[in-house]
Order: C-alpha cells, then structure tokens, then sequence
C-alpha cells in the first residue's frame, strides 16, 4: 500500500500543509562541494594530465594517453548504422519533432531608421562553441541528447562539444547514435566535475566552450554551479515535478500512471494530482496501488509518493488553477473537458499538456517542445530550454550628425546630472561641432 498524503484545499491549514509539501532545498554536502572544488582546481592548473587521472580513479577506464578519450567519428556514426529498424526511426522521428519546433524559435537581427537619420537595431548572433554534458554508462538518455543539441544547431552554434562518461569502458549505443543524428563535432568519454572543469577551462584536448548545457549527478550540478560566470550554464534543475488538474472524468489508471512517470525518476521527484471529485481521488488512489508494483522501479516510485506526493481535493477547477500557479510546475496535465478554456488561467508552468490523451512522457521524448524545464517553482521566472538561449543579442546603435545634436543634448544632460563630466563632454563635442 502506498502511503500518499490526502489533502483538502478547504482545510483550515491547507496552505502551510501545502508550503510544506512543495519545500524543497538541496542538502548541502560538503564533502561533495570540496571534491568539486578540488576537482575544478586539479583541471585548471594540471588539464590533461588531471583530466586522463581523473578518469582512470573515478570511471575505472583503462587508457594510457588522453587522446584515447576521444571516440573517433566512424565509431558513433557506426553505431548508428547498427541500430535495430525501430529504434533508428524512433529517434530519427523525435529529432524531425523537435527540429522542426525550435526552427519556429530562431530569432533575427533587425533595425529601424529614424527620420533624422539615426539608425537602431538588434544582432543576433550563435554562440561559437557549446558542451553538451551527458549522462553515461548504464544510463540511456538519448532524449537528453537530441532535446540540447537540436537547438543549438538550429541556433546556429558552430561547433557542438558532447561529454559523456564510460564507466568501466561502458559506452550506451542510443546515447552514441543521437550524437549521430544530430551531428555533434566530437564526444569525449569523460564525466563528472572534471569534464564539466575540461569544457569550462578548456585543456589541450578538450577545448573551451562557451556554454554548458545537459544534466548530471550532485558533483555535476556543483561544478556547473561553479564554473557559472566562466561560461555559460542552461539552469541548476532541482527534482522533476508533475502536477496534473482533472476534473474525474479520465481513466484513473491513465493519471495513476501519469503520477507515475516522474515519481519513477527518483525519491525526491514530486507528483501532485487536483480534482473537485473526490470520488475520482479515491479511484486513483486505488489505482496506484493495484498499479505499482507492476513496474521496475516501483521502490523509487513509492518513496517519492510518499516522500513529496500528494491527492489534493480542491473547490473547483478554478481554484486548481490558482493553486497551479502557486504551485509552477515543471509539468502541468490538463485532463479536462475542453481544456483550452483553462489554459488561459495557467501563468507559471514549464509545459502544458491539454486533454486527456496528452500524457507528459510524450513531451519528453516526442513531442516537440523542449524537455529541459524550470523546477522548483522557478517557472514563475525561467522558461524551457530553446534556440534562444543558444543567441546572443548584440545592440546595433548608428547616430546620424542630426541626431547627435539631439541625443548630445540629452545625454549631456543627464551626465551631468550624475556627476559624469566626461561623459557629458564627449557628447557634447558631438553636437556643439
């Protein structure tokens, strides 16, 4: 039996017994902040040299150089070749998805004249080099894969860096093959701290980026956290959430399983359901437990039901929006009749799935849009990974001898206003000449 919390919105202590559910904050380990620090540390002063180290203690790889830590082309492009019809065309079908959504995302450089002259504008330029970090070994996350590279080859990034550890020499052939499909430049079987130090720093093999993205362990998310300021990072994402509104009319084995699918990820993940029916939250709760013990990682499952899930009867589905955007999922399932008429009532969520048959784990594979997600309540101010964070915007400013006239004026105004005599004067010579 799953022991997952019962709530009611009408409860006198509804919102310090739902402050308490949603709390959230990363123990910090400081063993695990000195090893990275160190780490960093070793990579900066040593590169390589630390780096082929590193990898030999921490990933158990027997290589005697550190050119051996890079895979040659021909051997990611040959896994590929030797994927099974179904699985090639699976991914093959998601990388078309995705591609062609982030192509909607591409922004251009623009500019517009004044009458005098003047001319103001915006340029929109890729980033040169990005690292893309991904899990390794017995971990299979080729959706990671296509979801970081795609729009970043969209955006036009020039050259696409991919890490990935090989722990015991393990290499995973679908992580491999979506290198391929998205056509990384080179792969580098390293991981940890140190290959997040390698793309930061930069070494004589692995050369320095200009942003990381892609997820990984506690000492990952630490060295990214780090490194933050020398380069570029996608987000510091905390344990995946889904909330699902439904007003008790879908199948309660599809929300079950749908509660399911991210309380699988892990022990802190978190899955919230809210419906008026409260019929429909004891149908569901039925479901879970006739349901999960017929999944492999039912143990991973269970204690993050336990641990941050929860059935939440609310008043009405008005008021499940609100709490919904309290809440700001990284997932928000509208399983309801006509759910477009609700979507207007969501202002912080990562992703919105509408109607019944629009479960979360197509948007993490196939869908489209991006899966990389706010957590944590930061889709109140963060949004999905897309081509625009791999642009930079540059701004274009040409000024017309009729406009410096102008703006001199106004400029030397203000400087003077702050005590900036020089900058008064330097637009001042503009205009007075």
């Amino acid at each position: 039996m799953v022991q997952i919390r019962r709530l009611s919105s009408s409860d006198i202590h509804f919102q310090e017994e739902l402050a308490a559910l949603l709390q959230f904050e990363d123990a910090f380990d400081s063993e695990i902040e000195q090893t990275v620090i160190r780490i960093l540390n070793q990579i900066k002063t040593s590169g390589d040299e630390a780096l082929l180290a590193l990898t030999r203690q921490l990933d158990h790889v027997n290589v005697a150089s550190i050119e051996q830590l890079e895979l040659p082309h021909t051997e990611w492009r040959s896994t590929l070749d030797a994927l099974n019809a179904e699985q090639r065309t699976a991914l093959e079908q998601a990388a078309d998805r995705i591609r062609t959504y982030h192509e909607k995302q591409l922004a251009q450089s623009w500019s517009y004249a004044e009458a005098d002259g003047t001319r103001l504008g915006q340029k929109i330029t890729a980033l040169e080099r990005v690292g893309l970090y991904v899990p390794g070994g017995k971990a299979a996350y080729p959706s990671s894969v296509l979801m970081n590279a795609i729009p970043a080859r969209v955006a036009g990034v020039k050259e696409l860096i991919m890490v990935t550890p090989t722990p015991g020499g393990e290499k995973n052939p679908l992580v491999l093959a979506a290198a391929a499909i998205c056509d990384v430049d080179r792969i580098f079987t390293i991981g940890g701290a140190q290959a997040v130090a390698a793309l930061a720093y930069g070494t004589s093999t692995v050369p320095k980026v200009d942003k990381i993205v892609g997820p990984g362990n506690a000492y990952v998310a630490t060295a990214k956290r780090h490194v933050f300021g020398k380069v570029g990072i996608d987000m510091l994402a905390g344990p995946s959430e889904i909330l699902v509104i439904c007003d008790g009319k879908t199948d309660p084995d599809w929300i079950a399983m749908d509660l399911f699918s991210q309380a699988e990820h892990d022990e802190q993940a978190q899955s919230i359901l809210l419906s008026p029916d409260d019929a429909f939250l004891d149908a569901v709760a039925a479901s879970i437990a006739k349901l999960i013990d017929t999944l492999p990682r039912r143990e991973v499952i269970r204690a993050s039901l336990e641990n941050r899930g929860a059935l939440i009867k609310v008043r009405d589905l008005q008021e499940a929006c609100a709490i919904a955007n309290q809440i700001a999922p990284e997932h928000l399932e509208l399983s309801v009749e006509q759910p477009e008429q609700w979507v207007e009532h969501i202002h912080h969520a990562g992703a919105i799935f509408l109607g019944r048959y629009t479960c979360e784990a197509l948007g993490d594979y196939c869908a489209g849009p991006n899966h990389v997600l706010p957590t944590s309540g930061t889709a109140r101010f963060s949004s999905p990974l897309g081509v625009y964070d791999f642009q930079k915007r540059t701004s274009v400013i040409q000024v017309s001898a009729s406009g410096a006239a102008k703006l001199g004026k106004i400029a030397a105004t203000l400087a003077k206003g702050e005590g900036l005599e020089a900058h008064a004067r330097s637009a001042a010579l503009r205009y007075q000449s």
